[in-house]
C-alpha cells in the first residue's frame, strides 16, 4: 500500500507527538512535493509528499534505530516497499547501507538536514521567515560548524554530489521550496 499524504501523516502522528517532530515531517513533505513538480514528476508529487512524511516515523521514540525501526514499522503496516527504500535510504552511510536511488531519494537525502539548517537561519532573521532568506545568508552560516551542529554539512555536500546538483544550487532550490511549504513560519 501507498498512504496518501494525509494517511501518512496520521501514521506519522501515531509515533510522534512533539511538535518540533511533526512540523519537520510536514516541511519535508512539503518540499519533496515541490521538488516532485520542479523535476518533472508531478504526477507522482502524493507519494514524494509521503515519503517526506514518513521519512522520521521512528526518530522520536527509537533514534538510536533510526531508518532501521522504520522499515519494520511500515512492514508491520503493509506499507509498499518503494516507500520503505525511500524512508530508509535516508539514513545512507549513517544508520544503514540503504543507498539512496531515485531521484527522489537522492533529493530527500540532500534536504533532510539543509531544511534544518534553512529554518535556524530563517529564525535569526529580523522577518523570522525564508521568505526573504538568500543563499548567502545560508552560506555565511553554513561555513559556521557551530552553527546549526546537529545539521550535518557533510550529509548536505553528498547529497547535492548525488544530485549532480553544487551546493548553491541545492540550497537555491530547498529555499524556493520550503517558501512553498505551509509549515514553514
Amino acid at each position: 500500500m501507498i498512504p496518501t499524504p494525509e494517511k501518512a501523516w496520521a501514521l506519522l502522528c501515531e509515533y510522534n507527538q512533539g511538535e518540533f517532530h511533526q512540523k519537520h515531517s510536514r516541511i519535508v513533505g512539503d518540499v519533496l512535493r515541490w521538488f516532485a513538480q520542479e523535476l518533472g514528476y508531478g504526477s507522482e508529487a502524493d507519494f514524494w509528499e509521503s515519503v517526506g512524511i514518513l521519512h522520521d516515523l521512528d526518530f522520536e521514540q527509537w533514534p538510536d534505530q533510526h531508518c532501521i525501526k522504520e522499515q519494520e514499522l511500515l512492514r508491520q503496516r503493509g506499507i509498499d516497499e518503494k516507500i520503505i527504500h525511500a524512508v530508509a535510504s535516508h539514513g545512507y552511510a549513517l544508520t544503514v547501507d540503504i543507498q539512496p536511488e531515485h531521484e527522489m531519494e537522492k533529493v530527500l537525502y540532500a534536504v533532510d538536514e539543509l531544511t534544518g539548517l534553512i529554518g535556524a537561519v530563517a529564525l535569526m532573521r529580523p522577518s523570522k521567515s525564508v521568505s526573504d532568506l538568500e543563499v548567502k545568508s545560508v552560506k555565511k552560516k553554513y561555513k559556521n560548524p557551530n552553527f546549526a551542529a546537529g545539521c550535518s554539512r557533510e550529509v548536505i555536500e553528498r547529497g547535492a554530489d548525488m544530485l549532480g546538483w553544487t551546493l548553491d544550487e541545492l540550497i537555491s532550490r530547498t529555499i524556493f521550496a520550503m517558501r512553498a511549504s505551509e509549515a514553514v513560519c
